[in-house]
């Protein structure tokens, strides 16, 4: 496989250039990772708050942490075009969005954030599988 850097910084590889879909869908699984990792650290040093235990159940802070550092390295790996990234973030954005819509719609009154993390999960889901972004991932996979 031949790999090229073109002039302006898109990685060709096979003559497959890097779409943009590609790289704003990383962007955004690094950002949902980076949000993951800040939210669960800032779990893990609340001082004896039952009622977060009570909400989240239990160590709610050592999973968003670990969740959040698995999707920052596979950020990497969806922008490189590896096929394998780009499946587990789609199991992991899958049941973000079925996680999201089912607490917006039992919560419906005050899930904002819940109805912004479904758009976010439907449309890196959208990014990845857009026809312009197969060509991209299905180079890595013949590798």
């Amino acid at each position: 496989m031949s790999t090229a850097q073109s002039e302006w910084g898109v990685l060709v590889a096979d003559g497959v250039k890097r779409p943009t879909s590609v790289v704003v869908a990383a962007v955004l699984v690094f950002v949902a990772g980076a949000i993951d990792i800040i939210s669960g650290a800032i779990l893990l040093v609340q001082p004896n708050a039952p009622e977060i235990e009570a909400t989240f159940g239990g160590p709610e802070g050592v999973r968003g942490v670990a969740i959040g550092a698995i999707l920052v390295v596979l950020a990497y790996g969806v922008f490189r075009g590896n096929w394998i990234a780009r499946m587990i973030v789609t199991v992991f954005e899958a049941l973000s969005l079925i996680s999201s819509l089912f607490l917006a719609v039992a919560y419906l009154g005050t899930a904002v954030g819940e109805w912004i993390g479904v758009v976010i999960s439907a449309l890196i889901l959208i990014l990845l599988w857009s026809r312009v972004a197969a060509p991209y991932f299905r180079r890595t996979a013949r590798s």
